[in-house]
């Protein structure tokens, strides 16, 4: 079983990763998803994020998960808060029974930098460590796509309504941020870890 990574948050949160390395049927036998989801890769990862929400909580009701006007996941019976991300040959999630919450998983690819102007404000930019520019940004970047994914709703300007307090670089550690919309104004609390140039990033619940 190529479940990576699991992490017990608090009593009621749990995370983990996991390495594809099954084919579609394996995943068939406890979870499906959308019919519309065509391509193979992206098939594997969808199937591999669902099948986690089951290994991480077994009773969970995998068949009640419906699709929001945001493209959000969620639950109808709202017993359980959860998130999905996938990356390459990974898929990671985490689920809370007691409130919402986000993850991500992201690679360090020269494609942050193309676009860290977009998501990182001056303030931002000043407390990137220079020598490790890259996987620096990457985790702001994850970070802020683990803020998206809690909020739910759509609809985020990345430099305007998130903000980094400054961190220091470092394979693991934690982040303090502020979401700042009319709806939503709320500090938030992260964790990140560093791993073989992978960056997982998530909000621990309020």
């Amino acid at each position: 079983m190529p479940l990576i990574r699991t992490i017990q948050i608090d009593p009621e949160t749990k995370l983990g990763v996991w390495k594809i390395t099954e084919p579609e049927t394996f995943f068939r036998e406890k979870v499906n998803i959308s019919p519309a989801i065509h391509h193979p890769h992206k098939r594997l990862q969808h199937f591999a994020g669902r099948y986690l929400l089951v290994t991480l909580f077994p009773e969970f009701p995998i068949e009640q998960i419906t699709v929001t006007n945001s493209r959000k996941p969620v639950l109808v019976c709202d017993s359980h808060h959860f998130s999905i991300s996938h990356c390459g040959d990974y898929a990671a999630a985490i689920v809370s029974t007691k409130a919402a919450v986000g993850i991500d998983i992201e690679e360090v690819k020269q494609k942050i930098e193309l676009v860290s102007h977009k998501f990182l404000s001056p303030a931002e930019r000043a407390f990137i460590d220079p020598a490790h520019e890259l996987p620096h940004k990457t985790i702001c970047w994850s970070a802020k796509e683990a803020m998206f994914k809690w909020y739910g709703l759509g609809s985020v300007d990345f430099k305007q309504n998130m903000k980094l307090h400054p961190f220091v670089f470092q394979q693991a550690g934690f982040i303090t941020a502020d979401f700042n919309k009319e709806e939503a104004n709320t500090r938030l609390y992260l964790q990140y870890i560093m791993e073989n140039d992978l960056c997982l990033a998530w909000t621990h619940p309020a």
